[in-house]
């Protein structure tokens, strides 16, 4: 059989194909692809279905329970969570899509399509892995919960939905696993090898909207300082005044695991990453963006609206920025910031705000256990702790699990992890079969670790 002819690449393909963009307002958000994605999901996958308990999640959510092997010694301890979404980002402009994104089609041995690395791809991957499993026979050492959100791109209600019919249901989950981290190529300057990102919190996630106001006019009579030039003033003065640098305990035990692999000049001071913290931290920012956005809070300037005219100077100039709050920072405080930053003749009012997570242990058996089932998988690839800069479901489970973790098992290049919300989204098929077979693993070897009452794991 051929890889392309995979069950799984078959199933993700059908579900590429559908439109599922979730709104703000739910009222808005048209059900029909949701509905028709779930109809999908039991027709790729009737032994989970079947099998397994399907728990129905507002909106258009699901969760479902694969119960552990009766026979086996983990079968009452904790669970395990596995989650993914099944919402996607708008298209965006097609006319850049190297081939069109609801096609699903396979060119050059990868499935292109909107939906590929975020997030559909590992939700079959997940439930593939668990088909497989029941099709061997096989059931797992321990319950397992698939949660699959379905307003994920919005920050929407299911994922708090799900938690709270866990909550419910009396489950406290040893592990969670979300999306988050890959198999990265080029991630780190300086490392050759690929990482294995295992995220072990968030940043926290600031929405502000700015607003610049004043009298307007004909445009043939402009005054000075009008709502315009004092946007733009302001939004020069945030850009000239970034967040200070610093590094979280988990950056710091990030670069202390990729010591052995960078450079010989910076090896020892990674190595003691925790004594050279603000130099270190000053570095990441001169690496480039992705490391930046590991060693402080970001800005980013996001939308812009001004007059309807371009013969009309603007009565208010509106600016929406995006931040994303380092762990160890705080929403109210980054708030203050920008508000004395701009000054006072610049509205500020807050949109949305989630502080960063709690970050998961990195020294007990749950992480130990991602970490062999990486190198297990992919034993070109280095696993290293660090703190996811994009907002997942996941945080609404640190209400009911201590160890949350974000990684998606499949391999990534910088081109295709800029291609997330971005055009030419895609997926090596080879990598995501790879994807299947690490869930399979980490199912298959899920007797591993018990977890007491009081939460310690040994």
């Amino acid at each position: 059989m051929s890889t392309t002819d995979h069950p799984g690449v078959a199933a993700l393909r059908d579900l590429l194909r559908l439109h599922t963009v979730a709104s703000d307002d739910p009222a808005l958000t048209d059900p029909a692809p949701f509905v028709e994605l779930r109809r999908l999901l039991r027709e790729h996958f009737p032994l989970t279905h079947e099998m397994g308990e399907v728990v129905d999640v507002p909106p258009h959510g699901l969760l479902i329970r694969v119960a552990a092997d009766a026979d086996s010694p983990t079968a009452a301890a904790d669970p395990v969570v596995l989650m993914a979404h099944m919402d996607v980002v708008p298209l965006g402009d097609e006319s850049r899509w190297a081939h069109p994104p609801l096609a699903a089609e396979v060119v050059d041995g990868a499935v292109w399509g909107r939906g590929t690395l975020d997030d559909k791809g590992q939700l079959v991957a997940v439930i593939a892995a668990v088909e497989s499993l029941l099709a061997d026979g096989q059931r797992p050492a321990r319950e397992v919960w698939l949660s699959f959100g379905s307003d994920e791109e919005v920050m929407g209600s299911c994922a708090g939905s799900a938690v709270e019919i866990l909550r419910s249901r009396g489950v406290a989950p040893w592990f969670v696993l979300d999306e988050g981290g890959a198999v990265a190529s080029g991630a780190f300057p300086g490392v050759t090898r690929p990482l294995g990102v295992v995220g072990v919190s968030e940043k926290g996630v600031l929405s502000l909207r700015l607003t610049a106001s004043g009298r307007g006019g004909h445009a043939s009579r402009p005054a000075k300082g009008g709502p315009a030039a004092r946007m733009a003033a302001a939004i020069t003065r945030l850009e000239r005044r970034p967040f200070p640098p610093h590094l979280s305990p988990a950056t710091v035990e990030m670069l202390r695991r990729l010591a052995p692999h960078l450079p010989a000049p910076v090896r020892p001071v990674a190595e003691r990453a925790g004594r050279f913290p603000t130099a270190l931290a000053r570095l990441m920012v001169a690496a480039g963006p992705e490391a930046a956005a590991l060693a402080r809070t970001t800005i980013a300037v996001t939308t812009l609206s001004g007059s309807p005219a371009i013969n009309v100077t603007p009565t208010s100039v509106r600016a929406g920025l995006n931040l994303r709050i380092a762990v160890g920072e705080t929403t109210t405080a980054a708030t203050e910031r920008i508000r004395r930053i701009v000054g006072k003749d610049i509205e500020v009012e807050v949109a949305e705000e989630h502080d960063p997570s709690p970050v998961s242990p990195v020294d007990d058996a749950a992480f130990a256990l991602l970490e062999r089932t990486i190198t297990a998988v992919f034993p070109e690839a280095v696993p290293v702790p660090y703190v996811m800069y994009a907002a997942t479901d996941s945080r609404h489970f640190t209400r009911i699990c201590p160890r949350v973790y974000r990684f998606a098992p499949f391999r990534m290049s910088p081109e295709q992890r800029e291609s997330i919300h971005s055009h030419d989204e895609r997926i090596g098929v080879d990598d995501f079969l790879d994807g299947i077979r690490w869930y399979r693993t980490l199912l298959d070897s899920l007797a591993g670790g018990t977890t007491d009452h009081s939460g310690a794991t040994a």
